[in-house]
């Protein structure tokens, strides 16, 4: 076979990356086939063990900062206005970039990208610490690192699941996505429980330095993971909006991209920022206030990563559109169980079931997508991907001015029926959707044999 590197200004002939050479672990077929049946197969792959060790490190500092970042900016201003602002300069720049990074993302090294990136968040926790620790700290530094942080992002995810798709290949794929679900559910929980300890029982400072120790070994995971790069020599002379247009056109041709882009985005909008008015919910159905606030978040948590096992005991089955849609539609009917349930501790039973089951769906829906899409814009796609989860608080306002009426409970209630309803009608009148499976089968033997070849 013969493989002509990328970066060296040469095109590559067959599809295989500069991390496909430079890591190859070759196996027997009657080893692959016996390891391929333990949930934990993926990490026979060395570079996945360091992507994961990276992600786990990576997440938990940033789900634990979201906390901090608050908490500071609380204390800085006490305007509630404050906690707005911070979260709003941090989704605008994800809405714009994530078009823009994905583009990029398949126009260089990705692991290149990837350390830029993660660098470029390491250098902003110790700019605020150096402000904290000589005193010039104020409310709008946090705004101007939460901006660059909100940049930063969209280059660094999709590089990333890219890297994911391009090491692990097709047949553990969804395996390996399901395990980075997980992490990011995991740092959800102890995330903002940990930082949260070490403010209360040392200051911001310290949660500001672990911070930058969590993010630095992030960085130094990545050079274990080799470099990835898609597309050819004639790819990259094209110019950047060229890029971006080619992948709006691939998501109109290919029709089962564009149907689970579409599908992942329902729940995203229409459900899921419950979680956005969870606070009022706590305080109107319960009256629990701030604790019970925190333990419905970890419960959330843990639900995410109950549904994360789940897919990897399940592996990597040819069934994904059944377990997409009732996953989805068992998110909706548990969340609405859990909105009218009375008592407080019953209600978590529902509310981790609900997590669990939109982990599942999410985690089905993303692995279908990095098995349909083609290497050279999977950059692209895996932004589209990430820009759901930016325009998600979009869907707060018509669930929050709902709310304001009717109350948070049936505002929930509400929008969990019409999640329902609209699964029902994705599923009936498409019939691209219901022949997902065997879309996904034939991309992934396609894939699968051109890595073999």
């Amino acid at each position: 076979m013969v493989i002509l590197r990328a970066h060296e200004g040469v095109t590559s002939i067959n599809t295989p990356t500069d991390s496909q050479q430079d890591h190859a672990e070759p196996r027997s077929a009657p080893a692959d086939a016996e390891s391929s049946k333990s949930p934990f197969a993926v990490f026979s792959i060395a570079q996945f063990r360091w992507l994961f060790l990276g992600n786990a490190t990576f997440f938990l500092a940033m789900n634990g900062q979201m906390l901090t970042r608050t908490l500071l900016a609380w204390d800085l201003t006490g305007s509630a206005t404050s906690l707005a602002y911070i979260n709003l300069v941090v989704a605008i720049p994800m809405v714009f970039a994530s078009i823009v990074g994905g583009a990029i993302t398949d126009r260089v090294e990705r692991r290149q990208l990837v350390l830029v990136g993660q660098s470029l968040i390491v250098s902003n926790e110790i700019f605020i610490l150096t402000l904290m620790l000589t005193g010039y700290l104020e409310f709008w530094h946090l705004l101007c690192t939460a901006f660059v942080a909100g940049c930063a992002f969209p280059f660094i995810m999709p590089a990333r699941m890219a890297i994911t798709a391009t090491v692990v290949g097709p047949d553990k794929l969804q395996s390996a996505m399901a395990y980075a679900g997980g992490v990011m559910n995991l740092s959800r929980v102890f995330g903002p429980a940990l930082m949260g300890v070490i403010v209360a029982q040392f200051d911001y400072k310290g949660a500001y330095m672990l911070s930058i120790v969590l993010y630095s070994s992030a960085v130094l995971c990545m050079f274990g993971v080799g470099r990835s790069r898609s597309g050819s020599e004639s790819d990259v002379k094209k110019g950047l909006f060229d890029d971006i247009k080619q992948g709006f056109s691939y998501i109109r041709t290919n029709r089962p991209v564009l149907l689970c882009l579409l599908f992942g985005l329902v729940p995203m909008f229409l459900a899921m920022p419950f979680q956005s008015i969870l606070v009022m919910l706590a305080e109107q159905a319960w009256g629990v206030g701030e604790s019970g606030m925190g333990t419905l978040m970890a419960v959330g948590g843990v639900g995410g990563l109950l549904g994360s096992v789940w897919i990897i005991k399940r592996g990597d089955s040819p069934r994904r559109v059944k377990l997409m849609l009732w996953s989805t539609v068992a998110f909706g009917v548990f969340l609405a169980i859990f909105v009218v349930t009375s008592n407080f501790y019953i209600a978590l039973l529902p509310l981790l079931l609900a997590n669990m089951c939109m982990s599942a769906s999410q985690t089905v829906n993303n692995a279908a997508i990095q098995l349909l899409v083609d290497d050279n814009v999977r950059g692209r796609m895996s932004s589209f991907m990430m820009l759901s989860y930016a325009l998600t608080p979009i869907g707060v306002f018509p669930m929050a001015l709902a709310a304001d009426r009717v109350g948070a409970a049936n505002s929930i209630l509400g929008a969990c029926v019409l999640l329902v309803i609209v699964v029902g009608l994705f599923y009936f009148l498409s019939k691209t959707l219901r022949g997902l499976d065997a879309s996904v089968t034939a991309k992934a033997a396609a894939t699968a044999a051109a890595r073999a070849a």
